[in-house]
């Protein structure tokens, strides 16, 4: 196997679901995800743009499992995508479970699947 390519797979495959699901839920946001966007403010018109960007990381995971780099792309930029995420919610004063449950959540989950399936 190439070392661009991630090894195990199984925990981007389980990183693509996740953001895929997410991305399922963002398209018209259920009550939790449009509550946490206000209270961060994220323009309304801008929540379509987050849900095309969760589908592209879904599927730039997948087609990463073949094709080398993109999978390793895709997982950085899932990482500051959620170093963002934090960003904002910190900006916005907003410290309850979005942040520390979801946000960095997330964000622990992406560098441990960058670490293993990636560098290590």
């Amino acid at each position: 196997m190439s070392p661009l390519l991630p090894d195990p797979v199984w925990p981007v495959v389980v990183l693509a679901a996740t953001t895929l699901g997410d991305a399922a839920i963002s398209w018209k946001p259920v009550a939790f995800i449009a509550q946490c966007w206000e209270d961060v403010r994220v323009p309304r018109r801008h929540w379509r743009l987050l849900a095309w960007l969760k589908i592209a990381a879904g599927a730039g995971l997948i087609a990463g499992l073949w094709i080398p780099v993109l999978g390793l792309v895709t997982t950085v930029c899932l990482v500051a995508y959620f170093i963002g995420a934090i960003t904002f919610h910190i900006r916005a004063r907003d410290f309850g479970r979005n942040l520390f449950v979801n946000a960095t959540g997330m964000l622990i989950i992406c560098i441990a699947v960058l670490l293993w399936s990636f560098l290590l």
